[in-house]
């Protein structure tokens, strides 16, 4: 994967950011999820950075960058802070997100707050947006089933496990490791290297413990509680790529029922036979569907 560069946010948070492509070529931020770094996006990089500026940051808490402990340093509004002050420090104005899984929910939230304005485009890879998933944890029996492991994961109960054994070892336990097979000796052996720093290990689960979701438990009732209302939020009316792996295990394909009445302009591209990891696990198809997506708009 290409060089990094150190670059430092007027909030003081430091990023360790790929930067390629040319300067004056429209920009591609592409943000990376849970458990990964910006190697989510080795298959996208290089084919996109001969035609654009293509920047994938480490996030806060992950891998090298700034891993601050406390779990408040991890709400969205500062994660979704973070990507706006990235592309003032990189002398960039407008820009389309690209984002998977965790970086995807900051891809949403980066893009209805910064639509015209900042963000051109978004391109977002299985994750929900805010607006149904909430809504889904409540009422949807196989949402709620597949999204118990975050109730593990916001519990600090284990942080003395996690710090001896290893995160690998803990989401193991955990949460269904899928698609192990689909990833190189090389890839895992790079992944497990990014875990290696205890501290960031317990930053990466704060992202978890610093969300507003709530995950009941599977006892309790499968209905909207008294007064729910959700989050107030705008449409996002810009053009919109939502890829979706139809068989990821933690995000199932109920998530995408409702979204284009809080999308204006959506373009909808279904993976059938590829789990949750969808820029590795079938980087042909997501590369042709950004592809053409970026031409159309």
């Amino acid at each position: 994967m290409a060089e990094q560069k150190r670059v430092t946010l007027a909030n003081g948070i430091e990023l360790d950011v790929v930067d390629e492509g040319p300067r004056d070529g429209e920009v591609l931020l592409f943000l990376h999820g849970f458990p990964e770094s910006h190697r989510t996006w080795r298959h996208q990089i290089p084919a996109f950075s001969d035609r654009y500026r293509c920047i994938a940051p480490d996030q806060r808490g992950y891998r090298g960058s700034s891993n601050p402990q406390a779990v408040e340093s991890y709400t969205p509004d500062q994660l979704i802070g973070d990507i706006f002050l990235l592309a003032d420090a990189l002398g960039v104005g407008k820009f389309t997100v690209v984002g998977h899984d965790w970086g995807g929910a900051i891809a949403w939230g980066v893009a209805i707050g910064g639509q015209v304005q900042r963000v051109e485009r978004a391109i977002i890879a299985n994750a929900p947006h805010p607006g149904i998933f909430q809504r889904l944890l409540y009422t949807n029996r196989v949402q709620r089933e597949a999204s118990q492991y975050i109730r593990a994961f916001r519990d600090t109960a284990h942080d003395d496990f996690i710090r001896d054994a290893g995160l690998a070892v803990f989401l193991s336990r955990e949460a269904e490791w899928e698609s192990a097979s689909v990833m190189t000796t090389e890839d895992r052996a790079a992944q497990l290297e990014d875990w290696a720093d205890p501290d960031t290990r317990i930053a990466m689960l704060n992202w978890y413990r610093a969300s507003q979701m709530t995950v009941p438990d599977m006892d309790a009732p499968f209905e909207l509680p008294a007064g729910f209302e959700g989050p107030t939020l705008p449409n996002l009316t810009i053009p919109t790529l939502v890829i979706w792996a139809m068989d990821d295990m933690a995000l199932p394909p109920e998530n995408l029922d409702g979204m284009d009445e809080l999308v204006e302009d959506l373009t909808l591209v279904r993976v059938p036979d590829c789990g949750h990891f969808v820029p590795w696990e079938a980087p042909k198809q997501f590369n042709a569907a950004m592809e053409e997506f970026l031409t159309a708009h």
